[in-house]
């Protein structure tokens, strides 16, 4: 534990690993393009192709975190869920938008390429995959809250976004549409399509945040039909898929909603296995010390340089 506090401190990105449960090794890396070596990061893409053949066989996805470009790696976070022996087996690339808000940047995690190992399934991996990385970057936030966005035709992802977030818009449960939605989607469309892979002639209907004719943009591989894509346990969000999306046109929600206290509750009583909560948190704290524990040490010591800072009395 020392050893990975250290390391930890010594960090500009995120990089930490926890078990899950007896079997499984989750690592997260953040922004690998921008500080990790070539070799390690082809190293890395070469596990997430792995799990991409062994999820589509027959595919061939060229956008993301596929394209092979060191600079689209340098602005995701990659959770990547392997077995004790290190076989992978399941991921998620996250990626990170600064988006054009005015008067400030606001910073959107897109949740991005989800893709499971097909004999893995059914193993409890939600709560790593979908929510995890953004519980700790809220954590290291400084519990500021982190809006979230998703893209997806299968209503089991519908409702499980629908649930471990706050505020999320559409859905069948889903409060009113704010401005903050509408401006962010539109942000969202206008200058980040190629995220999610969508291509320029899909459109988008700002009534229903459904973007229509959506696999056309290198994600075309992952379209489903809906006998095909995987229905949730409360109906209503299969109800709701059915009736705004078409699937043989190709059709894509879009999910807006925040990462806040009300949601880390949620998703630590309600997601999170019993036993694993503590290593969660333990988790957590590593990766927050540079974002709180370490400035406060930093701010105690008046006679030594930090970054802008300057000693009130010169040595």
């Amino acid at each position: 534990m020392i050893r990975t506090i250290f390391k930890a401190l010594g960090r500009s990105f995120m990089d930490v690993s926890l078990r899950s449960g007896a079997g499984h090794v989750v690592r997260i890396v953040e922004r690998p393009g921008r500080w990790m070596e070539d070799a390690a990061l082809a190293d890395l893409s070469a596990q997430l192709r792995s799990i991409a053949a062994r999820t589509l066989p027959a595919g061939g996805l060229t956008y993301g975190v596929f394209s092979g470009d060191k600079a689209r790696m340098g602005d995701v976070i990659i959770t990547l869920v392997c077995r004790a022996d290190g076989t992978p087996i399941a991921f998620n690339a996250l990626a990170i938008m600064q988006l054009d808000t005015g008067p400030h940047l606001t910073e959107v995690l897109h949740l991005g390429l989800v893709m499971v190992d097909p004999d893995e399934r059914s193993k409890n991996l939600s709560w790593v995959l979908y929510g995890l990385t953004c519980f700790l970057v809220f954590f290291r936030r400084q519990f500021r809250p982190v809006w979230i966005s998703n893209v997806t035709q299968v209503p089991a992802v519908v409702g499980m976004v629908s649930g471990m977030f706050s505020d999320v818009w559409p859905g069948p449960q889903a409060g009113r549409r704010t401005l903050n939605h509408l401006l962010l989607a539109r942000q969202i469309m206008d200058r980040q399509r190629h995220v999610f892979g969508v291509g320029p002639e899909a459109s988008f209907d700002e009534d229903r945040f459904v973007i229509e004719n959506a696999y056309t943009g290198g994600s075309d591989d992952l379209k489903k039909t809906w006998d095909a894509a995987p229905k949730h346990r409360d109906d209503s969000y299969n109800a709701f898929c059915a009736a705004m999306l078409d699937y043989d046109r190709g059709d894509d929600v879009l999910q807006l909603g925040r990462m806040d206290l009300a949601a880390m509750r949620t998703y630590l009583s309600r997601e999170v296995p019993k036993s694993a909560v503590f290593g969660l948190l333990v988790t957590g704290f590593i990766v927050g010390l540079r974002r709180v524990i370490l400035p406060l040490v930093h701010w105690s010591d008046s006679t030594k340089a930090w970054a802008t800072l300057r000693p009130w009395r010169a040595p």
